[in-house]
């Protein structure tokens, strides 16, 4: 990727202070001042949004001034989103990267790391989600290594209030953005736990992909599943029409992406498998509707699998900061579909600039992710991946170094695998390996004792192919 030099002359970059940045403001003033709060708004360019203390744990909303652009850092800003979950300075700190945008109202939920070592959580938004996106927008400033070096300023800062150590954790393309964060900055933390992270290390070698779709679950569900997309497509001239209906009343639109209805209707039926196995399971292969079933049930069911509303204008600008990064860098699966031969009318639809608005499609780099995966297999270190044995995400996996790396696959489970998932052996394994890296005892305490804090798998609700 980038030359030695010039990851040392940023790596200083971002060390030195923002230029501009202000002592933090808190918007939300507590009735009294008080040791956390205090040195939480000494750190420069940190806000407190706002502050709450239930029983237990401390919960802060805050933002974090970051350069737009980490080479030229007196070139513009933006607010960075990001909550505290805070237990105890000295207790460990898990950074927890969705890789995504943090809900509108955030709200205290822990990543299973989190339950596992009962400690701290910061959990941070990407760059280029709303709001956390520079005005304007640059978006060539969206790479991998300006979220890492976002991150980074993060945890430098702060490491001045918490002194255990840190793990960072992420599933799906946040567990992708705890790799490129470990890979530009090993020294940050001191693990990380990977969940369901795709890999696609050369983009246009997708065969493991096609490879997954042929052994996954039993050739009965595989049957059903592929004749469930057969029948969507010769059944166009009908349901086209009724998905139109619906836009017309729903108030979706197409011009601005994928350019009418009728792409529209075609990728949701293309992307119908994969989401399948990607939320549900082996048991809910017996409802797939077969070829009798009416236009009625074989589109109601589409919709309950992969949603008609998803590839519209409305559904996919939340997300096209996902498939800029998938377009540039990160790379996206292609599969063959020989079993629809002769009913796709659009050959080239199932890529990453299908998605996106003209303005917004690129040239794809496929430097970084080679260098990426070169690194994990030979020189990365304490870091494990866990996947799920159906979750089509797992087709391009991670290969972990033998430097306290490990690899973990959850059986029958989806793209919600985690450690709690695994055969009891794997589980007490990565759960042991894990408090050794936060540097504590073996035993794990009673994980779930603050029964109002509910597990967050960090998945977001509709994860875009």
């Amino acid at each position: 990727m980038r030359r030695r030099v010039l990851t040392v002359l940023v790596t200083v970059l971002a060390l030195l202070p923002f230029p501009g940045a202000a002592s933090a403001r808190t918007t939300t003033t507590a009735a009294t001042s008080d040791d956390l709060a205090d040195r939480l708004a000494a750190i420069p360019g940190l806000t407190i949004v706002s502050q709450s203390a239930p029983t237990g744990y401390r919960f802060f909303v805050l933002t974090y001034r970051q350069p737009a652009d980490h080479r030229h850092p007196g070139r513009g800003s933006y607010e960075q989103r990001l909550t505290l979950l805070h237990r105890s300075t000295a207790a460990p700190v898990v950074l927890a990267t969705g890789g995504y945008g943090l809900a509108a109202t955030p709200r205290p939920t822990r990543t299973e790391p989190t339950a596992l070592l009962d400690g701290n959580q910061v959990s941070v938004e990407h760059r280029f989600f709303t709001p956390s996106r520079p005005q304007p927008a640059d978006w060539s400033d969206l790479t991998i290594w300006q979220e890492a070096s976002d991150e980074h300023r993060i945890v430098q800062a702060l490491k001045t209030v918490y002194s255990g150590k840190w793990i960072q954790t992420g599933a799906s393309k946040g567990g992708m953005t705890s790799v490129y964060h470990r890979r530009f900055y090993p020294r940050d933390v001191d693990g990380v736990v990977a969940y369901v992270a795709p890999n696609d290390a050369l983009n246009d070698l997708d065969g493991a992909y096609d490879r997954f779709f042929t052994t996954v679950g039993d050739a009965a569900c595989r049957s059903a599943l592929d004749s469930v997309q057969k029948e969507a497509l010769k059944r166009r001239d009908r349901l086209v029409p009724r998905l139109e209906t619906d836009a017309a009343e729903q108030g979706w639109t197409f011009a601005r992406t994928l350019g009418t209805a009728d792409r529209s209707y075609e990728l949701t039926v293309l992307d119908t498998v994969w989401a399948f196995w990607q939320y549900q399971s082996a048991a809910d292969c017996p409802d797939v509707p077969g070829a009798t079933a009416t236009d009625e049930q074989l589109y109601e069911w589409i919709d309950a699998v992969a949603s008609w509303s998803f590839y519209t204008d409305q559904g996919l600008e939340p997300y096209w900061p996902y498939y800029y990064q998938a377009a540039a860098q990160l790379g996206w699966p292609n599969l063959r579909f020989d079993h629809l031969r002769g009913l796709r009318k659009y050959p080239a639809l199932y890529t990453a600039l299908s998605a996106l608005p003209k303005e917004l499609r690129v040239r794809h780099n496929p430097l970084p992710m080679i260098d990426v995966d070169l690194w994990v297999r030979t020189a990365a270190e304490r870091m494990m991946f866990v996947y799920g044995q159906n979750d089509p995400w797992g087709g391009e996996r991670f290969v972990p170094s033998r430097r306290d790396s490990h690899l973990f696959v959850a059986p029958g489970a989806n793209h919600g695998a985690n450690i709690s998932r695994l055969i009891p052996a794997d589980a007490a394994q990565a759960t042991t390996t894990l408090r050794r890296w936060a540097g504590l005892p073996a035993t794990a305490p009673d994980t779930l004792r603050v029964a109002e804090l509910p597990l967050d798998d960090m998945l977001e609700t509709r994860r875009p192919r």
